[in-house]
């Protein structure tokens, strides 16, 4: 029983670095490939809504899985008081750079929007892709 339980942990854990590993590579695909596609068919200000909201989102992500990346590695484990610290200050600072390329008329705000989605994009593809492996694992 213990043997199953362990398996079942492996493959929970596999699955999760897998996810990670699918949606962080997946952000930088849809970025540059919504930014090209913006660039070539929007108008510039449309398109520079894109290319800011996909590269701030992106690096978000980014920033926010080195920080619980380190925060949960053993030999350097962090207070949960840190993390949500670095957490709220990376949100107001992304809050401000919305303001203000907004307020001052800097980017198109559907741009913006679309390109503020690229990480929902990648996590619902990764969830597909998943579900799909699932299913088609169970179907075998």
């Amino acid at each position: 029983m213990a043997k199953v339980a362990l398996h079942r942990k492996a493959a929970r854990v596999d699955m999760q670095q897998r996810i990670l590993y699918f949606v962080t590579r997946t952000n930088w695909v849809l970025f540059c490939l919504v930014s090209l596609l913006g660039l070539w068919l929007a108008p510039p200000k449309f398109a520079f809504g894109i290319i800011c909201g996909g590269l701030l989102v992106t690096v978000n992500f980014h920033l926010l899985a080195k920080t619980l990346k380190n925060a949960l590695t053993p030999p350097h484990l962090s207070s949960h008081n840190v993390v949500i610290a670095k957490y709220y200050l990376r949100f107001m600072i992304s809050g401000v750079i919305l303001l203000l390329l907004i307020k001052y008329h800097v980017v198109n705000p559907l741009g913006l929007f679309i390109g503020l989605s690229v990480v929902v994009a990648s996590i619902m593809l990764a969830t597909a892709r998943e579900l799909k492996i699932l299913f088609c694992k169970e179907a075998v």
